[in-house]
């Protein structure tokens, strides 16, 4: 079984979850402090999680993860570990469930306010080490499992991004049997999520080769070589499954180069919580106009990157992620998931000062997004 040392240890195959109990015990955890979310639940995932535990006793399993964490649950949850004498996390399900938990570890640790340790406002010095924490995938796009970072609604209303390497969980343990069962809808969004990651990072100027590689064979298993629309068409193909968990975990890797106006954007959206936007399906939406609206900045990239995906040499990239996102089923434009023209000038004001906005493969402005959400609009 492949057992990857790069930002972090990662045992990553199928069945590799069979390795949690060995994990665990080998970061000294003896009352894991479980946060996942309640489809995780519903579906019986968390079940076998738990029977991977063998001897060792939960202190307690937070199955309440909302869309989008925001603090109320990152306090509620710090509050539990400490009270439940927990000594490490794990951290079980997509993107929400592993940033509550790190959310969650932080405070733990620390003690707050959250929005002292926020990227933007320099927090990163602050952060030392946390409890342990093994993070288990259970979809195929965030890539939070080895991720530097995590994203936290705050009760003042900005999403916030925090950053440091001591937010990396300690183990990924990821087993793309997990995502067998993913509804082809959020397999789709997930799946975005991971080729954003990837074409992101990679267009970003920040320079960093070896994230650069990472991220071209990331989007060449999802992309080029169709592994995302395998994956939606036959969710049991393991194969597509392992790629595209693969993918994540690389858009991830990649991601510590930064990342751009499409996430900046999506932050934006995610913070209207009345709206529970999904964060992939946003990227999906934003990323096709973000790409067109920044053709020519970047000529050698764009070409590696129509090279990744198995284009030919004059394709519009643009058009080719609009397609895929048609075929693939993401919803056309913002319209179609509940934004109105009203919502525009605050997620510009919010993209603005968003950290992914340094990002930009070309300085935007606030044209820039005026421009991009009227065209994702619709």
């Amino acid at each position: 079984m492949p057992v990857m040392r790069f930002l972090n240890t990662c045992v990553f195959d199928h069945g590799a979850v069979a390795r949690l109990e060995k994990t665990l015990k080998g970061h000294g955890v003896s009352r894991p402090f479980i946060v996942t979310d309640p489809g995780i639940k519903a579906v019986g995932l968390l079940d076998r999680i738990i029977a991977c535990l063998g001897d060792i006793e939960p202190a307690h399993i937070f199955a309440d993860t909302v869309a989008n964490p925001t603090e109320d649950q990152a306090i509620e949850t710090a509050n539990l570990y400490s009270a439940t004498k927990a000594d490490g996390v794990i951290a079980v399900g997509g993107g929400s469930s592993m940033d509550l938990a790190k959310a969650m570890a932080l405070l733990a640790s620390h003690g707050g306010p959250l929005s002292d340790y926020a990227a933007i406002a320099g927090g990163m010095r602050l952060i030392k080490k946390l409890p342990p924490v093994v993070a288990i995938p259970t979809t195929a796009g965030t890539g939070s499992e080895v991720s530097v970072g995590f994203i936290n609604t705050l009760n003042n209303g900005r999403k916030e991004t925090y950053s440091s390497p001591f937010l990396i969980p300690d183990t990924a343990i990821c087993d793309p049997e997990l995502t067998l069962g993913l509804p082809a809808g959020l397999t789709a969004a997930t799946g975005m999520d991971a080729v954003t990651h990837c074409i992101e990072a990679f267009l970003t100027p920040m320079v960093s080769p070896p994230a650069e590689g990472i991220a071209l064979d990331g989007l060449t298993r999802s992309v080029g070589d169709g592994a995302l629309k395998q994956a939606v068409a036959d969710g049991q193909n393991k194969d597509a499954r392992w790629d595209m968990m693969m993918a994540s975990y690389e858009g991830a890797l990649a991601f510590t180069k930064g990342l751009g106006g499409v996430h900046a954007l999506s932050h934006a959206a995610g913070r209207l919580k009345e709206k529970k936007l999904h964060h992939g399906t946003l990227n999906a939406i934003f990323l096709p106009h973000l790409l067109r609206h920044v053709d020519g900045a970047a000529p050698d990239k764009f070409a590696r990157l129509r090279f990744a995906m198995g284009l030919k040499g004059n394709a519009d990239i643009g058009d080719a992620i609009a397609t895929l996102n048609a075929e693939i089923g993401i919803p056309e434009d913002l319209k179609a998931i509940g934004l109105e023209a009203a919502d525009g000038p605050g997620i510009v004001e919010f993209a603005l000062a968003d950290l992914a906005h340094a990002g930009n493969v070309r300085p935007f402005d606030q044209q820039d997004y005026e421009i991009l959400f009227e065209k994702a609009l619709g």
